[in-house]
């Protein structure tokens, strides 16, 4: 056993660089050939992650609309509040115009006669699908030509990671693994939810990172995907739940590991196994071209076969398998039924098909995969026994 204090000492902060001007500047032309192909004068980029990915801005949604726009041809212009404007124009890396509004003047009517202004091919506003509805609604009325979503235009790009951002993601990966190490190391009897919570949110702060969540479950608790609204103290032979994400340049991690604390009885070493059978089954269906549905199927087909669900039936996988990583802790593509998005190289994604037995406990693996021409590779090992969840096989196995 480790004492967390001990172990936060010995954490120092990662490196990883942010991304590239040159980077930036390739997603704006590459949203700007989708613009054309799509027939849309410009999109409308609200203070959202699809800002940062285009842009390197962060700025916090208000209830100011504040973002910018991006024509099919020529230089974006920001939109500001006149009181932010100083303060944006520090944090621009990709230059361009700033149109400003007064508190007692119509944004909206100033996007309105941007976007009427602009030299471009297309017609209409599309629009961020981060948008808050009182902007969306707003600017609908506001702009001349159809008012549509970006949504695909914005999935397209974003979903297919560049090697920079998959290095970015790596070293957020390799810390938050090193957390849940440490967290395993440092449990004892006794111990609540509460404090292993924020060890999780200290080591990832020590390390670095911005703390994004951490989600600690002990025994019954683990059975309930999102946890209970109670803090817990482990006991010996309990199940232990532990899912926890952080922030590096923006770029999430996200792991999950379910061990028992003690000796695991033959019940808990059955429903942890089934569990890892079904990620590696997940796993094996990821190839490219293949359905996300199919890699959700691939999952449940395991639990269905030894007697869970069917379908989204407890005990078994009540919800989705994965979700896509990036710049959100959710985003496309999303591994589930009816998802008939082909996986591409670049596609990164959670496999966790958690295993749910209600009044019980549940397990949850929860690892992210990145997709390359031959297929996925982990970015950390995934867990290979109850008895040693952490202990290393090869990453592409």
């Amino acid at each position: 056993m480790t004492d967390y204090a001990t172990a936060l000492h010995a954490f120092r902060p990662v490196v990883a660089t942010p991304i590239q001007l040159t980077e930036l500047q390739a997603r704006i032309a590459g949203l700007q050939a989708r613009m054309v192909l799509s027939g849309v004068k410009a999109v409308w980029l609200d203070a959202s992650s699809s800002l940062t990915y285009y842009t390197g801005l962060s700025l916090g949604l208000s209830e100011r609309i504040h973002g910018a726009l991006v024509p099919a041809a020529g230089a974006m212009i920001y939109v500001s509040p006149r009181f932010e404007e100083p303060k944006l124009r520090t944090l621009l890396r990709i230059p361009g115009d700033v149109a400003v509004w007064e508190e007692h003047e119509d944004p909206y009517a100033l996007i309105a006669a941007r976007v009427a202004g602009f030299d471009a091919p297309g017609a209409g506003l599309a629009l961020d699908p981060a948008t808050p509805f009182v902007f969306a609604s707003a600017l609908m009325q506001a702009v001349p030509g159809p008012v549509t979503s970006a949504q695909a235009m914005i999935s397209a790009q974003r979903q297919v990671k560049s090697p920079a951002e998959l290095e970015r993601m790596q070293a957020a990966m390799d810390a938050s693994f090193r957390v849940q190490k440490a967290v395993h190391a440092g449990l004892r009897v006794g111990i609540s939810t509460t404090e292993v919570a924020e060890f999780i949110l200290a080591a990832h702060t020590a390390l670095g990172l911005k703390p994004l969540f951490a989600a600690v479950q002990f025994g019954e608790a683990t059975a309930y995907p999102h946890g209970v609204p109670h803090p817990q103290v482990l006991a010996d032979g309990d199940m232990v739940l532990i899912d926890m994400g952080g922030t590096l340049h923006g770029y999430c991690s996200d792991i999950t590991r379910t061990y028992v604390f003690g000796t695991p009885t033959p019940r808990q070493r059955q429903l942890w196994e089934l569990e890892r059978q079904a990620q590696a089954a997940a796993f094996a269906a990821a190839r490219i071209g293949t359905p996300c549905a199919a890699v959700d199927a691939a999952a449940r087909k395991v639990f269905a076969d030894a007697g869970f669900g069917p379908g989204y039936e407890v005990p078994g996988l009540p919800h989705r398998t994965g979700h896509g990583l990036g710049l959100d802790i959710h985003e496309a593509p999303y591994v589930v039924g009816g998802n008939d998005t082909p996986l591409q190289a670049g596609m990164c994604f959670s496999i966790e098909p958690m295993l749910c037995v209600y009044g019980e406990c549940g397990v949850r693996l929860e690892d992210i995969v990145y997709m390359t021409e031959t297929g996925p590779r982990w970015f950390v090992p995934p867990a290979a026994r109850l008895d040693d969840p952490f202990g290393a096989i090869e990453i592409g196995a």
